[in-house]
């Protein structure tokens, strides 16, 4: 067997898993799999002899290539095909263990040893998820915001990190994230703000359980991660997630690079 059969039939093993990955992003089986389509394009003009993690490269991949497809929906003012979602159990849905390796993305190492009962958890997730899908989440849009967020936070612009909260924003940590942090939950665009001002540095944005949010990995150890709620266009809450058994059953796929 040569070098691109071999490649080839690791791709076809996880073009399920990755065909779930996309539907929950756009809500159409056709452009799920022009995505995975894509992907494979991509990974046969890469050097796939520097990829370490083949599963969590892919999946960045085909998250980054959806990303494109709802810009692009978006910009012509289109809406998805499929009117209906598909029955999961026809083929959509991973296993337990293929969802499993969802969380492993690229650059974060250190989400592992994750149990049979959290793995099944994150695939009972995905089946919620492709059940519910009438209509594919804005993304695009979500991942405006937040690039908008970080990129105030880092600059400390804090006029345009205030802009992006909504005056109403909760901040609520976990008692993990308490240590050397707030001692309970903040509330208001200009104190949230104060928080993140000049900050975020090793802060990129990810997929969070299928919304848009961001994890914090100074050197590529997961340290933490901000769930997110996004309304019309503001950042309403911040979710911070430090505990260590709940970041490891987060489903986590990071965004940029």
């Amino acid at each position: 067997m040569d070098q691109h059969e071999g490649l080839a039939q690791r791709f076809e093993a996880q073009r399920g898993r990755l065909r779930g990955v996309a539907y929950r992003m756009l809500g159409s089986l056709g452009e799920a799999e022009d995505a995975v389509q894509e992907a494979w394009l991509r990974l046969g003009r890469a050097d796939s002899g520097g990829i370490d993690n083949l599963e969590g490269w892919l999946t960045t991949v085909v998250a980054r290539v959806c990303l494109d497809m709802l810009r692009s929906r978006k910009s012509r003012g289109e809406q998805p095909l499929d009117d209906q979602a598909p029955d999961p159990d026809r083929g959509l849905a991973p296993d337990p263990q293929e969802e499993a390796l969802l969380a492993d993305s690229v650059g974060l190492a250190p989400i592992v040893g994750r149990s049979t009962a959290a793995a099944r958890q994150l695939a009972s997730r995905a089946r919620r998820r492709v059940r519910g899908a009438a209509a594919a989440p804005d993304i695009a849009r979500q991942r405006e915001v937040v690039g908008a967020f970080l990129a105030a936070a880092r600059g400390g612009d804090f006029e345009a990190l205030v802009s992006v909260l909504d005056p109403e924003v909760v901040f609520r940590p976990d008692p993990a994230a308490l240590r050397g942090g707030p001692s309970a939950e903040v509330r208001g665009a200009q104190a949230v703000a104060k928080l993140f001002s000049g900050r975020a540095q090793a802060a990129r944005a990810a997929l969070v359980n299928g919304a848009v949010g961001v994890v914090v990995a100074p050197r590529g150890r997961l340290f933490l991660v901000l769930g997110l709620k996004i309304s019309a266009g503001k950042i309403s809450e911040v979710e911070v997630i430090a505990d260590p058994a709940r970041l490891r059953r987060l489903d986590l796929a990071v965004l940029d690079g």
